[in-house]
C-alpha cells in the first residue's frame, strides 16, 4: 500500500459533502464523532499528549506497527476504501466539480439513476460484512458475526459508531424505507451479491464453502441491532431529509435520487475507516511505549 497512515490521516479533509453528511447524522449517535484531522493532532486529541518529543515516538511506534503486514491495519485501510470506491456512479467526476459549500439542488440529477433496492441491499450487505472484517483483522480475532454484535452493543463509538451510522442511515434507511431490515429479510433475501464488483474485495476473507451464505448469516446476525438503531434514532427518510436539508435540498419524492447523489459524492466508510484505523494504532503505539 503506497499511503501511508500518517499521509491518510493528514489529508482527510476538515469540511467536504462527506463531513457535511456525518455531522449531519450526529443526531442518530449523539456526540460520538469528531472530526479528527492530521496525525499529530490525532495523536494528541486521542492520548492527551502534548509533548513533541513524546507526539514523535508515538507516531513512529504507530507507522511501525501499520507497515507490519502481519498485523490487520493495512487490510482495514484497503477494505475501507476499497469498498467505499466500488459504490461510486459515473456522475461522480461532475459532480465534485459543481458542489459548493451549499446548494439548494441536486446538480446533474437528471444523469443519476437509483439504484435498484436489489442493488442497494447487495451493497449494503457488503459494508457491512467489510466491517465485520475490518474489526476483526484490528482485534485479532476470528470471523465471527456475534462478536461484532456484542462490540456494536458494547464498545463500539466515535468514528466507528458514526460510520454504522452512516451505514444504516445512507445505505439502509434513505434508499429502502426505516423497514429495511426486514425488507431486506424478507422480500431481498436470495438476492446474489457475487455479482457486485465488491465481492471480490470481501470474499477473499471469508469461508471458502459459502462465501454468500456467510454474508447473509453475517447481516441476519447484526440487523437486530441496526434496526434498533434506526428506531431508537427516530430514523426514516423524512427525519434523514430534513437533517440533511440544512445543505440539500430535495422534493420528498426524490429520496432515491439523494441516495444515488451521496453514493456518488461521499465516502464515509473511507473517511472514518481512516480514522478508526488511526485511533486503533496511536492507542496501541501508546501503549507499547
Amino acid at each position: 500500500m503506497s499511503d501511508s497512515i500518517v499521509d491518510l490521516v493528514d489529508n482527510l479533509p476538515t469540511d467536504n459533502l462527506t463531513v457535511k453528511v456525518l455531522k449531519a447524522l450526529d443526531f442518530i449517535v449523539p456526540g460520538q464523532w469528531e472530526n479528527l484531522v492530521g496525525f499529530d493532532n490525532s495523536i494528541s486529541a486521542i492520548t492527551g499528549e502534548t509533548d513533541s518529543a513524546t507526539i514523535e515516538n508515538i507516531r513512529e511506534r504507530a507507522i511501525a506497527l501499520y507497515d507490519d503486514k502481519s498485523q490487520g491495519y493495512q487490510t482495514a485501510i484497503w477494505l475501507y476504501r476499497t469498498l467505499d470506491g466500488t459504490d461510486k456512479a459515473v456522475a461522480a467526476a461532475a459532480l465534485a466539480d459543481k458542489i459548493g459549500d451549499t446548494f439548494s439542488f441536486i446538480p446533474f440529477l437528471d444523469k443519476l439513476t437509483p439504484k435498484a433496492d436489489s442493488l442497494q441491499s447487495v451493497d449494503l450487505k457488503l459494508k457491512l460484512v467489510a466491517e465485520l472484517i475490518a474489526y476483526s483483522k484490528l482485534n485479532g480475532l476470528t470471523l465471527n458475526p456475534i462478536e461484532l454484535v456484542s462490540s456494536l452493543k458494547e464498545n463500539y463509538q466515535n468514528e466507528a459508531l458514526i460510520r454504522m451510522a452512516g451505514l444504516i442511515a445512507l445505505d439502509g434507511v434513505l434508499p429502502l424505507g426505516a423497514d429495511f431490515v426486514s425488507k431486506i429479510r424478507e422480500e431481498l433475501a436470495e438476492e446474489d451479491v457475487s455479482g457486485s464488483p465488491a465481492f471480490g474485495a470481501v470474499s477473499q476473507f471469508l469461508p471458502d464453502s459459502d462465501a454468500t451464505g456467510f454474508i447473509n448469516e453475517s447481516f441476519d446476525a447484526i440487523g437486530d441491532w441496526m434496526s434498533n438503531l434506526a428506531q431508537s434514532a427516530g430514523l426514516n427518510p423524512g427525519s434523514l431529509s430534513q437533517h440533511l436539508g440544512i445543505f440539500i435540498e430535495i422534493a420528498d419524492d426524490k429520496l432515491d435520487y439523494l441516495a444515488a447523489f451521496l453514493d456518488s459524492s461521499t465516502n464515509y466508510f473511507e473517511h472514518t475507516g481512516i480514522q478508526t484505523v488511526a485511533r486503533k494504532l496511536i492507542t496501541q503505539a501508546h501503549s507499547d511505549l
